[in-house]
């Protein structure tokens, strides 16, 4: 999206409907003045939204889309039984989006949502390209990322890592088997999504921060100008602040979000050690990264555990920033401290 941005080919203030106009005449839900959706004759009662969604918006989480992945309002429940996330392309996938409405105003609310999957169809219209041809030719061979792909080939098969989930019936860790009616990642049809679906090793997730942690370049290939990475981790959300980040159930004291970051603003009311301005982001199969450009720092984890982590295991995602500053703390230490007089010469 961004590099499409500096091609000046969309702007952040213009409507999502100028590049899909599918989404110009979406409605959205209503609510009573206790929160509740208003429903009538069992079906929700919808207004216009007082204003169009923006492309600022939709790379902020703030353009009002659900997504499925939790709740049981009338938006969430369409999503699921829709099955939007598992369109077999972006094209059926926004047909099926386009007949959902808004579950929150636009601006109004920062929720996590639809809007990267809804990004990756907008760069394949702006671009003319397939979504994933798009990203290998302007972004995975450029940074040397030759494992990154949204399907495994068959060389990749035996180095493919098996996703687990926390059974807890059988208080146990239980491997994920494959739906039969969904496309496995082995398939090379399977959708495009640009909210999650690729397959990747931490050595290429680790170029891919290290590039956004050197301002938009790495190993003399540069991806984005050092001015689009700043706009990207700048908040742009104001004081809506994140109420959750899509893989933990509270709101987020101190942290904002940027375009496709979540931004750690005040590091203190988060418990954790990062530098103000830290920005960073997590997936559903326990992975996270943080890039930290106060300390030239960047970090990636990969577990591969569905649904959050085990009860009476380690929180690793918020345990491994703790571990990695405190080993880093006595090497920033000695670096900073004066270097030690020489002896004096024994008499």
């Amino acid at each position: 999206m961004m590099q499409l941005f500096e091609q000046g080919k969309w702007q952040l203030d213009d409507p999502v409907s100028k590049y899909v106009p599918e989404l110009g005449s979406l409605k959205v839900l209503t609510y009573d003045a206790a929160g509740k959706v208003v429903m009538k004759d069992g079906k929700p009662v919808l207004a216009d939204p007082k204003s169009a969604p923006t492309m600022r918006q939709l790379m902020s989480h703030t353009a009002g889309f659900g997504y499925g992945l939790c709740c049981e309002d009338p938006v969430n429940k369409a999503f699921r039984d829709t099955e939007v996330l598992a369109a077999p392309n972006l094209d059926e996938m926004m047909k099926r989006i386009e007949a959902i409405p808004l579950l929150v105003e636009p601006g109004s609310k920062w929720v996590y949502s639809a809007s990267v999957d809804i990004q990756g169809y907008i760069v394949q219209k702006l671009s003319g390209q397939k979504f994933g041809d798009y990203l290998k030719a302007n972004i995975f061979t450029p940074l040397g990322m030759n494992d990154t792909s949204f399907f495994v080939t068959e060389a990749n098969k035996p180095r493919f890592a098996d996703v687990y989930h926390w059974d807890k019936d059988k208080k146990a860790l239980v491997k994920n088997e494959d739906r039969p009616d969904r496309p496995g990642f082995t398939d090379p049809n399977r959708l495009e999504s640009g909210g999650g679906g690729l397959v990747s090793s931490t050595h290429d997730y680790a170029r891919f921060a290290q590039m956004f942690l050197q301002n938009g370049t790495l190993a003399g290939a540069t991806v984005l100008k050092p001015e689009t990475v700043e706009l990207m981790r700048t908040n742009h959300v104001g004081t809506l602040g994140v109420s959750t980040d899509g893989t933990r159930p509270n709101g987020l004291d101190g942290v904002s979000f940027g375009l496709d970051f979540a931004i750690y603003d005040e590091p203190s009311k988060t418990m954790q050690p990062f530098a103000k301005g830290t920005h960073y982001w997590g997936g559903a199969a326990g992975t996270w990264f943080w890039i930290d450009p106060a300390t030239n720092l960047a970090f990636v984890g990969m577990i591969q555990q569905m649904g959050g982590f085990r009860p009476d295991s380690m929180n690793f995602r918020g345990d491994s920033a703790k571990l990695v500053y405190e080993a880093l703390a006595p090497a920033a230490a000695a670096t900073a401290a004066p270097a030690p007089a020489e002896p004096e010469p024994a008499h």
